[in-house]
C-alpha cells in the first residue's frame, strides 16, 4: 500500500469486537495481538489498540502487518 487515508477515530477501539471479526474470518489468536490462519496461510500481526482505530462503529486497520506463509502460493 503506497498511500492510505487519514482516520480520526472517535470512538475507543473494543479489542475484543476486533477478536470476534477475525475469528468469524478463520484467524486464530497465536499471541498478544498476533493472528493467523491457517487455512490461507495468512499472519496478521501488532493489531493493538493503536493500531486498530474505531469511528462510527467500523474498524480500521492502520500499520499493522502481514505476512504470507508458503502455504499461501500451494
Amino acid at each position: 500500500m503506497v498511500k492510505q487515508d487519514f482516520i480520526i477515530a472517535n470512538e475507543v477501539t473494543d479489542l475484543s469486537i476486533v477478536k470476534k471479526l477475525l475469528s468469524y474470518n478463520n484467524f486464530d489468536n497465536n499471541r498478544n495481538h498476533d493472528y493467523i490462519n491457517y487455512e490461507l496461510g495468512i499472519i496478521f500481526e501488532d493489531l493493538h489498540d493503536e493500531n486498530v482505530l474505531s469511528k462510527d462503529g467500523i474498524i480500521y486497520f492502520v500499520d499493522t502487518i502481514f505476512y504470507l506463509k508458503e502455504e499461501f502460493y500451494t
